[in-house]
């Protein structure tokens, strides 16, 4: 019997995953890791995806909330090439279901439908970062990581690069 609920799926294959990385279940393998696909390019919307960029918060006070203005960096893989989670437009209602799956991948649970996985030296996605979203037909809009959810926000103006930042291990 398939299941029509991707969310449902995630949420599965996350419990089967965590059961064979905790020894739980001894029924359930854990499954090998995925080779990496290429990111997909940074244009408007990849077609028939949602296309998510992650911004973390550097600023002062980062896991208060994202305060307009706070200075943000955007995630890169650890070739420092811009990373672009990818997801299925087909599985996804809309862009607020492509950023929880964007905060499962950021939280080191999962990864996108390409196979990606968050860069290990680069803390986790937490209140007060950003997500922003490209929809299947281009539509961007930015969201902020709150305690609950997510808030539409501006695009954030203060940014800087990764490297050296509180952010990320990465030597500068």
């Amino acid at each position: 019997m398939t299941n029509p609920s991707p969310t449902l799926d995630l949420i599965t294959s996350l419990i089967r995953s965590m059961e064979a990385r905790l020894h739980l279940n001894p029924s359930v393998e854990e499954a090998p890791p995925m080779a990496a696909a290429a990111p997909v390019p940074a244009a408007s919307g990849a077609p028939g995806r949602f296309t998510v960029t992650a911004y973390v918060n550097v600023g002062a006070f980062p896991f208060y909330g994202y305060t307009s203005g706070d200075l943000v960096a955007e995630v890169t893989a650890t070739d420092n090439t811009p990373l672009r989670l990818a997801f299925a437009g087909d599985s996804y209602a809309d862009a607020h279901e492509a950023a929880d799956a964007a905060f499962v991948v950021g939280n080191r649970e999962a990864r996108d439908d390409q196979g990606q996985s968050w860069p290990k030296d680069v803390r986790s996605l937490s209140v007060g970062d950003i997500v922003k979203v490209t929809d299947p037909n281009g539509t961007t809009i930015h969201l902020s990581v709150d305690s609950a959810g997510f808030s539409k926000i501006e695009r954030p103006l203060n940014r800087t690069g990764l490297i050296g930042t509180s952010a990320s291990s990465r030597a500068a």
